[in-house]
């Protein structure tokens, strides 16, 4: 087995060791349907697509995901485990992998266990489930992003509190700088180049066009890159504790 399969093992094991995981399921379960079938307008719309549903994903892993990543090294300084940890024969790298394969597995999890809503969609008319599977992706690859962003700022400190409301905080910048209100401000401030530069950043942007069921290549590694980026530099942040 390799560290990374390892960590990503222990991981998994302690989410479904205490009642964290099971809330965390329930929350999301429940929270996705009221907001798809109710806050969504599903039946008033009179189209059969989950359009609804992917909207609200991004204001719910803004507070669910931040719960989830908030412990994952931020529990580990606190409980003293974290030196234990780093004195294994792995690399901070696959240690990081391995946490960060965990919890996005974990969020894959909870993705999958909406089938009902989607069986329910079919039920009810003719969906195009290419644009729903496009939906699908596009909403786990912006979990994973949320992820990459936790286990870096959880690496920061050893609040999780604090852990918490770093990743909120800054998953709503990347969520906000692309919307028209954010670019309107900005406007005679700053040069139009920069500003359009700013609005690629918006993961609403990437994620809606993913969801709409457009995929394109730059969307999808634009994910793929800020995940690696947050990683990367999570790493980073664990190596210069480490040497303090």
């Amino acid at each position: 087995m390799s560290p990374v399969e390892a960590v990503m093992r222990r991981e998994l094991r302690s989410y479904f060791a205490t009642p964290v995981a099971y809330v965390f399921l329930v929350i999301f379960l429940v929270l996705a349907g009221i907001l798809t079938f109710y806050a969504g307008d599903f039946y008033e719309r009179g189209q059969a697509d989950l359009q609804p549903f992917f909207v609200m994903h991004p204001w719910l892993y803004l507070i669910l995901v931040p719960a989830i990543t908030m412990r994952m090294w931020a529990e580990e300084a606190k409980g003293g485990t974290l030196e234990l940890l780093l004195t294994l024969p792995m690399t901070l790298w696959q240690a990081m992998l391995g946490k960060f394969l965990a919890a996005w597995l974990f969020i894959g999890l909870a993705l999958a266990l909406t089938f009902p809503i989607w069986i329910t969609v079919n039920y009810l008319g003719s969906p195009d489930n290419g644009v729903i599977l496009a939906g699908y992706l596009g909403s786990w690859l912006m979990a994973g992003t949320f992820i990459a962003i936790g286990a870096c700022l959880s690496a920061v400190t050893s609040s999780q509190v604090v852990a918490f409301v770093l990743t909120a905080l800054v998953c709503v910048l990347l969520m906000l700088v692309g919307q028209p209100q954010v670019l309107d401000f900005m406007q005679g401030a700053l040069p139009s180049r920069l500003i359009n530069g700013v609005a690629h950043l918006s993961m609403l942007q990437h994620f809606e066009a993913i969801a709409r069921g457009v995929l394109d290549v730059r969307d999808v590694l634009y994910f793929l890159l800020s995940m690696i980026g947050w990683l990367i530099a999570g790493v980073l942040l664990l190596d210069l504790n480490r040497t303090r």
